[in-house]
């Protein structure tokens, strides 16, 4: 049975060859966020069974009885044979969730999303998110699987996009939020996750998946060939030869082979639209708001730095709006009514917060989703 091996570095070519040497040794791979404390990262590792860990320092026998008692009540699901990858979701809601892809249905992914793009040996990656998260992973592989030329980036800022434009790089992934600090014009092709299509640059595409549909499947609101989308009361479901095979606790709770997502959509001209998490749908006083609608207008203040929407109970309304509001100087935050009037201007009335919160910072995820637990309650 394959072993898993924790990988414990930043993504560098050091990373890139770890990862090879792994596969080459029929082992899969467990990529740890370096933006974790070393303690965070270990307890990723045992509580998903890892076997071994690689760090700077060498390779390090995890503790048999570590091991042995985060996975007791719990049973973990054996790894097999054609197994490539363990990745673990964000957890901004709980704990993370170990998601195993094949070698198989990473191949198919890269395959599916090489056809779209028309990518060959000649385009250079240039690797700046999290290889942790399946986005930055999927950056990799794709180099990998098309012979192509990989750089690194610990961070995006001018000096690493510039450092990268100057050695040749052509093609990356990014979240919405490089695409409003820096200028990516330049660049050949620049994958999106989590974007709207409609607010992105002509080489930028708007990417929607999940992980577990190994990154994502969906390339401007139209599905890769090969996947399948349909509609049910709203929620979207897919299907792709790129699932994962199975949870490292669970099996992955697919229907016929469709996995509902969660999010719900609408199809427009033929391209799907995606409104958000169903959960994050906010009901107040009988009218329905996404809470990315009421942001993207919010953004537009000019005394916004960062802002997140999330819905309040009330007894009166049900939920009300509620803007958690990052200003741009923290000595002369927005008021209700100042945003309240913003919104007003170009939504209905029934969109603008009847709450606000000001904070110093929006927690996010290291891909740029909002970590709804750790916002004020």
């Amino acid at each position: 049975m394959p072993r898993l091996i924790a990988i414990d570095f930043a993504a560098s070519a050091h990373f890139r060859n770890a990862v090879q040497q792994i596969w080459n040794d029929g082992d899969v791979v467990l990529a740890l966020d370096q933006r974790l404390l070393p303690t965070a990262r270990h307890r990723v590792a045992n509580a998903l069974g890892a076997d071994l860990l690689v760090d700077e320092h060498g390779t390090h026998h995890l503790s048999t009885e570590t091991i042995a008692r985060s996975s007791s009540a719990t049973p973990l699901v054996d790894l097999q044979p054609d197994d490539a990858l363990v990745i673990a979701t964000s957890g901004s809601t709980g704990a993370p969730k170990g998601v195993v892809h094949t070698h198989g249905g990473l191949a198919a992914h890269a395959r599916m999303t090489g056809e779209r793009l028309g990518l060959s040996s000649t385009d250079h990656w240039w690797l700046c998110l999290p290889p942790a998260h399946i986005g930055g992973f999927g950056v990799l592989y794709r180099a990998l699987h098309f012979a192509a030329q990989l750089s690194f980036a610990a961070h995006v800022d001018e000096g690493s996009l510039q450092a990268a434009l100057t050695a040749g790089a052509t093609h990356t992934a990014v979240v919405p939020t490089h695409l409003v600090r820096h200028d990516f014009s330049r660049w050949q092709a620049v994958l999106v996750g989590g974007a709207r299509s409609g607010a992105l640059p002509s080489n930028a595409i708007s990417t929607y998946g999940l992980t577990e549909t190994g990154g994502g499947v969906v390339y401007d609101g139209v599905a890769l060939n090969g996947v399948a989308m349909q509609l049910i009361a709203g929620r979207i479901l897919l299907q792709s030869p790129s699932m994962a095979r199975t949870y490292r606790h669970a099996p992955l709770p697919l229907q016929d082979g469709w996995l509902d997502t969660g999010d719900v959509g609408v199809m427009v001209d033929g391209r799907l639209r995606v409104q958000g998490r169903a959960d994050d749908l906010i009901i107040t006083g009988g009218n329905k708001v996404w809470p990315h609608v009421v942001e993207q207008r919010l953004r537009d203040h000019p005394l916004v730095r960062d802002v997140a929407v999330r819905g309040r109970p009330d007894p009166e309304w049900g939920s009300i709006v509620c803007a958690y509001v990052a200003p741009v100087s923290p000595t002369n935050a927005p008021t209700l009514e100042a945003l309240r009037h913003h919104v007003k201007e170009t939504l209905a009335v029934y969109y603008a917060p009847r709450a606000l919160v000001v904070v110093d910072s929006i927690p996010r995820t290291a891909l740029g989703k909002v970590i709804a637990a750790e916002l004020p309650q």
